[in-house]
């Protein structure tokens, strides 16, 4: 499987109708039962979860999962709306997801929001509105068992990812990456983003108060959880492959 040498200094690939896309998902989560709750109005977009209740209480697990942060990353919330098609949730799982951080940057293609504020990095010391509200709704929510954040990587020679388990749990990395074997190439390099990485996996060694420009995982593992992965599907391959890779990681995680 080649790289398409489409991206130089930065995202040259397809695009999507983040609108088209949104109604699609808001349609097919109504349908089979999921709780949507919208947190933020902005540039005529709604900022939304969905909440799938678990068929048992309490639940067995509590699961996050984001996409679309990235205005030019489309293929996370792709992936979601191909996870919500295929409706294949574990059933005593409670899951909440979101499906697009950055709808007003897809309609630019480009990473930061309208003010140009990557919003990745924005969850410390919040100045997007955006953001500022989705921490507000995040601050509401019960802790998580575990988060994935669906994410791309236009540089990326491969899939790869970060996982972050400061209490030493069973890794979800370890899941994950094989079951991208069949989908998608793997990064196998010892160094990815000028990290230590060794079989596709990043292993940040910090400490969050020594980061000033905190992006949404860094949030998320002081506040929310104590397990979890941000997952970048590399975009210099076919989109297909990218949303598949990241459906397949979602779906290795939920089974385990």
């Amino acid at each position: 499987m080649q790289r398409l040498g489409k991206n130089h200094n930065g995202y040259h690939g397809e695009r999507i109708d983040i609108r088209v896309v949104l109604r699609e998902i808001a349609a097919i989560a109504e349908a089979t039962g999921w709780r949507s709750e919208v947190f933020h109005e902005a540039a005529g977009f709604s900022w939304f979860a969905l909440h799938r209740a678990p068929r048992s209480e309490p639940p067995a697990c509590r699961i996050y999962i984001s996409a679309g942060i990235h205005g030019d990353e489309p293929a996370g919330p792709l992936a979601v709306l191909k996870l919500l098609q295929e409706n294949r949730w574990p059933a005593n799982a409670e899951v909440v997801l979101l499906p697009c951080l950055n709808p007003v940057g897809f309609t630019l293609n480009r990473r930061e929001n309208a003010e140009g504020i990557d919003l990745n990095r924005d969850y410390r010391a919040p100045k997007s509105a955006e953001i500022r509200a989705h921490v507000a709704w995040l601050e509401r929510q019960p802790r998580c068992d575990f988060y994935l954040c669906l994410h791309e990587d236009w540089e990326a020679n491969g899939f790869y990812l970060y996982e972050q388990n400061p209490d030493q749990r069973p890794s979800l990395a370890e899941i994950i990456i094989p079951a991208m074997s069949g989908v998608c190439p793997v990064d196998l390099a010892d160094q990815i983003e000028g990290r230590p990485a060794q079989g596709g996996i990043i292993r940040p060694q910090l400490n969050p108060q020594h980061r000033l420009d905190w992006p949404e995982g860094l949030f998320l593992i002081t506040h929310l959880s104590r397990l979890g992965c941000t997952l970048e599907a590399p975009s210099d391959f076919p989109l297909t492959i990218r949303v598949n890779a990241l459906v397949a990681a979602v779906n290795a995680t939920l089974n385990y």
